[in-house]
């Protein structure tokens, strides 16, 4: 192993033993001092963003990447603000999930503890570097940070203010940042089972999946989003061009932004023709139904399969609600998808028929974020089964362990 990786790893893990120890009235203050180092650190912050995003437009990066990189001024004081909210939480460290009392009166509790050493792989957004060492000193876990190339100068910043900003409270090496941009790394960091207790890549397919396949160290996959929006030929119009609007334009960049529409035949149409008006800024390809409508780019199997986290969206025409399940089914990462419909026979069937984390009745899927869920920040949106799903909050950031109390039994 990389003897500046392992150095790294020893200590977290030393940390780990550590937080265990650490009482919430001490977290809260470390978090206290976390937001209010961000605001006054924030010219400096924004100083060294403007270095990763100089460096994005001079490598040619879409504008939606570059959104994902950015940090500005509101943007920062957002996080400092949403530091204060995941404070006000309750603290699942210690909380007792089960009592259990036996007949020989041996008593049995089932206590939330922090699952240990979380090592951390994403892209792009520096935001990220905040949220999650927030959300792992919040419920007593340790971070190991390896960020993406691209956004180095706003994590290397970041993480010095925390560290700055928690030290005196919390263990040293509780919250750290890889800045070794060398790809093995990664390899390294999610096979060191000795150290690290699990492994959360945030990212595109491509890193996602490089992770699942690779790790020997157990993975928390927080799936691509391609997310998809049913409009049903019982939808109220209204709302389904206003989710439509939100759920992709808003924020493209995003994974909880749609990026298939699959609309009724029916209703498709009228729909079609009033969404064109709204959707001036996005590209929309879609099947030979819709080009003959919007006289639009051909979809293929390619763009269906596609998280573009941009502005493009790909559009199919279906016969009915079963025809867009078995499409959703093919195709979707198991993120979030949304029908729109005034039918609830028809709602409750989409919502009882599909398998992904998150799924909306007139609803945008943009609310798929542990904030919009009342989790605070995110460790980001789970697809998986075992162990968390949809919103990782701090709940799911921890495991469990049996306390027993007894008075001198022994087992006959």
């Amino acid at each position: 192993m990389n003897k500046e990786l392992e150095n790294i790893l020893v200590k977290a893990k030393a940390a780990s033993r550590e937080m265990l120890l650490v009482d919430s009235k001490a977290k809260n203050k470390a978090l206290l001092n976390i937001s209010n180092a961000l605001i006054e650190n924030i010219n400096l912050i924004l100083k060294e963003n403007y270095k990763d995003i100089e460096n994005a437009k001079n490598n040619h990066m879409s504008e939606a990447m570059i959104d994902r990189l950015l940090l500005n001024k509101e943007r920062i004081i957002k996080i400092s603000e949403d530091i204060k909210k995941l404070m006000t939480l309750d603290d699942p460290v210690g909380e007792v999930i089960r009592d259990i009392y036996r007949p020989n009166q041996l008593h049995i509790q089932q206590v939330r503890v922090p699952i240990g050493v979380f090592g951390i792989i994403y892209e792009s957004r520096p935001n990220v570097t905040v949220d999650i060492a927030c959300l792992c000193l919040k419920s007593s876990n340790v971070c190991v940070l390896k960020g993406g190339k691209e956004a180095i100068n706003s994590n290397k910043i970041l993480a010095l203010v925390i560290q700055n900003a928690i030290q005196n409270i919390l263990p040293t090496h509780c919250v750290t940042l890889i800045e070794n941009n060398d790809r093995s790394i990664v390899s390294e960091l999610i096979q060191a089972n000795e150290y690290v207790d699990v492994v959360v890549p945030r990212g595109g397919k491509g890193l996602i999946q490089h992770v699942v396949k690779n790790a020997t160290v157990p993975v928390i996959e927080t799936g691509a989003g391609n997310c998809h929006l049913y409009i049903d030929k019982d939808a109220d119009m209204t709302k389904a061009i206003d989710i439509s609007v939100n759920a992709k334009i808003q924020r493209p960049s995003v994974c909880n932004a749609i990026e298939t529409i699959l609309v009724h035949q029916d209703i498709a149409k009228d729909y079609l023709n009033r969404l064109q008006k709204v959707f001036s800024s996005v590209e929309i390809r879609g099947d030979e139904k819709v080009v003959k409508i919007l006289n639009c780019h051909k979809a293929t199997q390619e763009d269906y399969a596609t998280e573009y986290d941009d502005y493009i969206i790909s559009i199919k025409v279906v016969k009915n609600v079963n025809e867009a399940i078995e499409h959703i089914y093919q195709y979707s990462t198991k993120h979030s998808e949304a029908i729109i419909t005034e039918n609830k026979e028809t709602a409750d069937y989409f919502l009882s028929a599909l398998d992904s984390a998150c799924l909306y009745h007139n609803a945008s899927t943009r609310f798929s974020d542990g904030g919009e869920f009342g989790f605070g920040a995110e460790l980001g949106i789970s697809t998986q089964k075992l162990h968390a799903r949809g919103p990782l909050g701090l709940r799911e950031m921890t495991s469990f362990q049996y306390k027993i109390y007894g008075d001198g039994q022994i087992r006959e």
